[in-house]
């Protein structure tokens, strides 16, 4: 957690809670979080089953001190019963695929307020993730960004985005969406997730690296992936870099050696 109160979530690795294999490997990937999916790697008739296996799915991708993301469905009566299964003591925060509006966010989050309460968990502990993935809600990216207190982060889901801009999900077509969201992000007072890229290309490690750079640079603070050669590559370029470290060492040394020289004046002029 950062002094602003927001989680550090470099790297986030997708894991269908259905496959007992992932799940079982999880914790020892790396990653920041784990998002325990309950959406589009699971089948219509696994929804029921998958609600079931969240609570020691989550025990056990946690239990190296990773975060515990779960993504629920979108449509209203999926998600509650979502909800329900994945609200706990266990689960740092929950992804809102498809997020059109605040409106939409605030119902949500109105909806893990009664869970929190009834569990007797800490009011807010849960935090939301707003995944943006239609052509009509990036229009409404800023209101969904400050939609609610509970808002750790903000993404815009490349492939779903570009499938409904009617475009192929390349960096020339993401650029001025992916920037859009980052910009709501930091007016927000959230973490930008994601990359300029699409998610489902993980064959050419160093062309991801290039673009995880050109993403930093660009303001992005983390971001999730589906394969688990992808997150030592987040955690590095998304981590403190050796030049920014360098100049963060000058600075403390500067302002101590500052600090000494006041020092010594004050000592000098009470003589």
């Amino acid at each position: 957690m950062t002094e602003s109160g927001l989680p550090v979530w470099r790297s986030l690795l997708f894991v269908p809670v259905t496959n007992p294999r992932f799940v079982e490997g999880a914790s020892r990937r790396g990653a920041d979080a784990i998002i325990l999916d309950l959406e589009d790697s699971v089948a219509p008739s696994e929804k029921e089953r998958a609600r079931g296996l969240v609570p020691a799915a989550a025990a056990r991708v946690g239990e190296q001190g990773a975060d515990v993301v779960v993504r629920i469905n979108r449509p209203l009566r999926l998600a509650l019963r979502d909800i329900e299964a994945a609200v706990g003591p266990a689960v740092a925060a929950l992804i809102l695929p498809k997020s059109e509006s605040a409106e939409h966010i605030r119902l949500l989050a109105e909806i893990v307020d009664d869970v929190e309460r009834e569990r007797a968990m800490a009011a807010g502990v849960t935090r939301l993730i707003a995944s943006v993935e239609s052509a009509e809600a990036l229009f409404r990216i800023a209101e969904i960004a400050r939609a609610h207190p509970r808002l750790a982060a903000i993404n815009l889901g490349a492939e779903d985005f570009a499938l409904s801009a009617g475009m192929l999900p390349e960096a020339e077509g993401l650029f001025m969406p992916k920037q859009l969201c980052v910009f709501a992000a930091r007016a927000a007072g959230i973490l930008p997730l994601g990359f300029i890229g699409t998610v489902a290309d993980f064959s050419d490690l160093d062309a991801f690296r290039e673009t995880i750079r050109r993403s930093r640079r660009l303001g992005f603070e983390g971001a999730s992936v589906i394969h688990p050669s992808q997150v030592a590559i987040l955690n590095e370029e998304f981590g403190p870099q050796t030049e920014e470290l360098d100049r963060a060492r000058r600075l403390l040394e500067r302002a101590a050696a500052i600090a000494e020289r006041e020092k010594r004046t004050r000592a000098l002029a009470r003589r």
